[in-house]
């Protein structure tokens, strides 16, 4: 069986760790250390999981954040989410294909009363948020309980190789996500009153003020804290389309969980559905992997992402459709392509427009919603609760972070420390760095062209300073009381010239930045130097490669004249070419991928089966829900009490948000709409384990 783990990575370490067999459908097959069930089949080209007993649609994974059940498997007897299970040697894994049958009873089982703890504050997140929070928690000695429900701390920052945007002063900026993640769990350990539980799934908050917590997934404990904090972050929004459901269609963020925390090669080519930085990140994170990407498509006529992103990603051979939708995936038992169209200015397709790309993957990245059940039901119930990070409001890592040592603060004082009052200007840093890309601009190219000097490809107003906080000659300047701004090379206004030490070139979280050095060429030429993450063995000096503007448009062929990599690049390549002075400027990258792999096929592909799906746990699909909907009905309990939708075991959290788009779409507005109600327990579990079975 061919193995997909990746082999190498520009800029992720390859770890060895332990193999060991366990069985799938009968069939042997290898696992390594630490990696969850549905790693290990993906890594053994292993996509569908099962079956759903309902209709016998073929079932994969979808979050791969424990937030759905649609990748459940049968492992050594229970019913498991594979993305949160780990692998165990031995362990006899098969597919869901029916309703489960209940095991017999075992005689003289053993129950205990569930153990309850006190603590000073309780973290629901082990992210950036939770854990900026912890530590000015920790450095106050404040008895503070992290949990977190995956093996290791960190959050989404783990899946994120590129260097954060913000300041670095305020939340790291310049620095790798990974790194990041390493720093922040690094310095939880060094606070005594501070104790962590991984593996440790928050499934409720009670009115009496308790929050229940299962342990590894078998130990079920109650905590009452004095003060809660709710960190645990977002989850993916949905779309309902034709083939929605088909293994191969799932969240962006489940597939930068396969490939950069589980190093898995987890599919040959793929398309992604929104222009947000999830999805341009996705795409990026994809190429560094050795994935094709087909093309992006995104409704609005602009991505909503950083512009950066944007650039980054076209000017590497990837097509970006904006003003387009997807109509279906395409395939019986898993993605074989996806088909999209243009779309007027009331949202509906084009006709003439169709365009089918091929694909093994369709990534959904369009949009976040907060996980914040935890946070809205401790307040109904009176706890001293605080959000912090997406549960708080959705943003950027970069203002979870911040967003952290706020709430950290504000919980000490609540809790009777003497902590000194927020600087007003906290809360503003916060606001910038959580605000929507700005104004664009356009490319300012210094006008009395020097021997050397940099060339600042980015022209969108986002919260970013690390080029300025890093210019040997302090010649690039951003307006410090608002990062928001365009950086500007002012060399010539201070009287200072370029040194090239190439600080700028490598530091820049969008790759942004290239040095035009004509100090050596001859009057027709120039060296250009290029960031370049996609593996120092990829290029060498005397190669040719084809030079992109910012814009993804093709300038010519130049020569590669040097490669260097060092530790103060920071896994960053730096690629300088020799390339004639009409277009050095323009140059912004290097293309990696070969444009016939964005071509699309000569005949686009319809879709016939209407499988819209809104509820992936009950499979029911939109006609049924709008059906519904046109009859009268108001109340979303209703419609869960006739179809179902909703009362699957992921509780709603995927279909909830797609049911009031139905609404939406049929022109009924939210005031009349009556929303589900939300119960506890807001994850699965094992009533053994709520009853303190010990086994």
């Amino acid at each position: 069986m061919t193995d997909y783990r990746i082999k190498s990575h520009p800029i992720l370490s390859i770890e060895e760790r332990e193999i060991f067999a366990f069985t799938w459908q009968g069939q042997t097959v290898q696992a390594r250390a630490g990696e969850t069930i549905a790693t290990a089949l993906f890594a053994n080209g292993i996509r569908t999981f099962g079956t759903h007993p309902k209709d016998g649609s073929p079932q994969g994974i979808f979050c791969a954040n424990g937030q759905c059940a649609q990748c459940t498997v049968i492992a050594d007897g229970l019913p498991l989410k594979s993305c949160m299970t780990l692998v165990k040697p031995g362990m006899v894994v098969a597919p869901v294909t029916a309703l489960p049958e209940l095991p017999e009873s075992k005689p003289a089982q053993v129950f205990q009363s569930v153990e309850t703890l006190t603590v000073d504050c309780l973290v629901i997140g082990g992210g950036p948020a939770g854990l900026s929070a912890a530590i000015e928690l920790g450095q106050r000695g404040i008895q503070t309980l992290v949990i977190d429900d995956k093996h290791r701390l960190g959050g989404k920052l783990v899946l994120q190789t590129h260097r954060f945007f913000g300041s670095i002063n305020a939340c790291y900026a310049g620095t790798r996500g990974i790194d990041i993640a390493t720093k922040l769990a690094s310095d939880l350990e060094q606070y005594p009153s501070i104790e962590t539980w991984l593996n440790s799934t928050a499934v409720a908050v009670y009115s009496d003020k308790k929050v229940g917590i299962v342990r590894d997934g078998r130990e079920y404990v109650l905590v009452e804290p004095k003060a809660l904090l709710v960190a645990a972050g977002a989850r993916e929004k949905s779309l309902t389309f034709k083939g929605n459901t088909l293994p191969g269609v799932y969240g962006a963020g489940a597939f930068q969980t396969l490939v950069n925390r589980d190093m898995i090669r987890c599919s040959e080519r793929l398309f992604i559905i929104g222009g947000g930085n999830v999805g341009l990140i996705a795409g990026y994170h994809a190429l560094q992997a050795g994935i094709e990407v087909a093309g992006l498509v995104e409704a609005l006529p602009e991505c909503g992402g950083y512009k950066v992103h944007k650039d980054k990603l076209v000017r590497m051979g990837v097509p970006i459709y904006t003003s387009h939708t997807v109509l279906s995936a395409n395939g019986n038992d898993s993605v074989e392509s996806v088909t999209i169209a243009a779309i007027d200015k009331d949202w509906k397709p084009i006709p003439g427009s169709e365009q089918t790309f091929a694909c093994d993957t369709l990534l959904i990245a369009v949009g976040l919603d907060p996980v914040d059940e935890f946070y809205r039901k401790a307040r109904e119930f009176g706890v001293n609760a605080f959000a912090a990070g997406d549960a708080d409001e959705v943003a950027e890592a970069s203002a979870a972070m911040f967003s952290g040592k706020i709430r950290g603060l504000e919980i000490a004082r609540a809790l009777g420390c003497d902590v000194p009052v927020i600087p007003p200007d906290w809360f503003r840093t916060s606001e910038i760095l959580k605000s929507r890309p700005g104004q664009v601009t356009h490319e300012t190219i210094p006008e009395d062209e020097e021997a050397v000097y940099p060339v600042i490809h980015c022209s969108q107003e986002i919260p970013c300073n690390p080029c300025t906080s890093v210019c040997s000659q302090g010649a690039i300047f951003i307006d410090e009381s608002d990062i928001r701004g365009v950086p500007d090379y002012i060399a010539k206004k201070l009287g200072v010239e370029c040194i090239a030490c190439e600080k700028c070139v490598t530091i820049c979280p969008g790759l942004a930045i290239t040095l035009v050095d004509m100090r050596k060429e001859a009057d027709d030429t120039a060296l250009v130097t290029i960031p370049y993450e996609f593996g120092r063995e990829t290029l060498h000096a005397g190669d040719f490669v084809t030079v992109m503007d910012t814009g993804g448009n093709a300038l010519g062929r130049v020569e590669v004249v040097r490669t260097r990599i060092a530790k103060t690049t920071d896994r960053t390549m730096l690629v300088k070419v020799r390339a004639p002075q009409a277009i050095a400027t323009k140059i912004a990258g290097i293309e990696i991928q070969n444009p016939e792999i964005s071509a699309p096929l000569e005949q686009y592909v319809e879709r016939l089966t209407d499988d819209l799906i809104v509820c992936r746990c009950e499979r029911v699909n939109l006609a049924e829900i709008k059906a519904i909907i046109q009859s009268g009905v108001r109340d979303m309990n209703e419609i869960k009490a006739i179809t179902r939708a909703g009362m699957g075991a992921c509780g709603g959290k995927t279909c909830s948000s797609l049911i009031k788009r139905a609404f939406r779409e049929l022109g009924v507005p939210m005031a009349e709409i009556t929303e589900n109600v939300a119960r506890p327990l807001f994850v699965e579990v094992p009533l053994g384990v709520l009853a303190g079975l010990k086994e």
